[in-house]
């Protein structure tokens, strides 16, 4: 059972922040290798998820690990506040036409986990469709993955609640970041423990499980992600196609 109390936000004590950043300018550029192997073969298609709390990073996570990436074959959504037609279908339907096709890579800056966190929080739906959105969640991923050769990366960027508050008055306090200043933000805020709880709640009910990743220290959240996604994908069966004959 994991309780997210009992899980640090912050690196372990010893390390190494130049040795950590090496080595993950390295994951870094084994990523964009792997990402042309993907794109030529057209076998796989990789879902990287990432979820968290106002300020955890989800912009800078995105960045940092894929920054050596071609854009040819990557692309990065981000889900907002529903439109009126999303409104009058399923709430998967938004979500299942974003994912990606073989040969691409595809990020989801939030996802279709915000129809069971900040809906919850609201009390927007009750509990007896939030248990059927987490059934339809799991179904909705294992058929991407068996279905079509999704690779699947979740990510749960695991901030502090005073971390947060620093990340979030810098935006008010520094001109580079005032253009991510959200009032809402801070109302959100007061949200937390309920918010904690239902993070709970999806971390333990997923078929397909997180990965939990303290992102206090935002150079240790670079490292732990791109460190992941390529033992996974080291993991593949993959090969350059050869020329065909005509």
């Amino acid at each position: 059972m994991i309780k997210l109390t009992d899980i640090s936000t912050r690196p372990p004590k010893g390390l190494s922040k130049k040795e950590i950043e090496e080595k993950t300018k390295k994951y870094a550029k084994q990523i964009a290798d792997f990402h042309a192997l993907i794109r030529a073969e057209k076998k796989y298609a990789i879902l990287i998820i990432f979820q968290g709390m106002d300020a955890s990073g989800k912009d800078g996570a995105v960045k940092n690990v894929l920054k050596y990436c071609t854009h040819d074959g990557i692309s990065v959504y981000s889900f907002k506040k529903p439109t009126e037609e999303e409104f009058a279908h399923d709430f998967l339907w938004r979500v299942h036409k974003q994912c990606p096709g073989k040969g691409e890579i595809k990020v989801f800056n939030r996802s279709h986990y915000e129809d069971v966190l900040i809906q919850r929080v609201h009390k927007w739906i009750d509990e007896e469709k939030v248990d059927k959105r987490m059934d339809a969640i799991n179904s909705f991923e294992d058929l991407i993955q068996f279905d079509n050769n999704t690779i699947l990366f979740k990510f749960f960027l695991h901030l502090s609640y005073d971390q947060q508050e620093i990340e979030l008055q810098q935006r008010i306090d520094e001109r580079d970041k005032n253009w991510k200043h959200n009032s809402n933000d801070w109302r959100e805020r007061e949200h937390w423990e309920e918010y904690m709880r239902c993070y709970e709640d999806v971390l333990n009910n997923c078929r397909t499980p997180w990965q939990i990743v303290p992102v206090d220290e935002r150079w240790y959240r670079d490292y732990l992600i791109s460190k992941a996604i390529v033992e996974r994908l080291e993991t593949l069966p993959m090969e350059w196609p050869s020329l065909e004959e005509d």
